[in-house]
């Protein structure tokens, strides 16, 4: 792994321990020597987590759309910026960019950019990992959702174990690193997302 993409709220939430979760996952990014890729603002866990790899020396691309330059408030100190027309380049940009996805707590957003990427995988178009830093058991509701999916035949176990959890930055980068994908069919090629 070089670059890790991470999805994080544009909001802090109500908890300081998920700010306390953003700071621990960019120094360990900046451990590791590892770039992150992200949604480019400058507010919430988002620019928390920016501000952290930042002023530990490390690399932090952020891919942000046009119309959310002023309204997610574009990171203006980061390694490179880079603004693009819609939702969906963003996130064909930063699957292009990364070799491992995160999500941070988040809102819909976060969940929406989660959700895709985890498709993506399980439609073959890439065999990244992908990993939920389930601070504060914030995703502890989630999980029981997807588990019920499971139980219930919508999801496929295989798919469901496709995605890692930790609680911890460290303990996510180290069952990242170590994650081999399936061999997935190939359902659509990437020009036809």
């Amino acid at each position: 792994m070089k670059r890790v993409c991470v999805f994080a709220g544009s909001s802090s939430g109500a908890r300081s321990q998920y700010g306390d979760a953003a700071r621990s996952l960019g120094v360990a990014l900046v451990s590791r020597n590892l770039g992150l890729v992200y949604g480019g603002g400058a507010v919430g866990l988002m620019g928390l987590l920016a501000d952290t790899v930042l002023e530990r020396g490390g690399h932090v691309i952020g891919v942000i759309p046009r119309p959310l330059v002023d309204r997610e408030v574009a990171h203006s100190g980061l390694s490179e910026l880079r603004v693009v027309a819609s939702m969906h380049e963003r996130k064909t940009q930063m699957e292009q960019l990364s070799d491992a996805f995160i999500a941070l707590p988040g809102g819909l957003g976060t969940l929406e950019e989660l959700f895709e990427i985890w498709t993506w995988a399980q439609l073959g178009i890439h065999r990244k990992p992908c990993g939920l830093l389930n601070a504060e058991g914030y995703f502890d509701h989630l999980l029981e959702f997807l588990n019920h999916a499971v139980a219930e035949k919508f999801i496929e176990t295989k798919n469901r174990n496709m995605m890692t959890l930790a609680e911890g930055g460290d303990e996510l980068l180290d069952r990242l690193e170590g994650y081999e994908g399936l061999e997935v069919p190939r359902w659509v090629e990437e020009s036809q997302i």
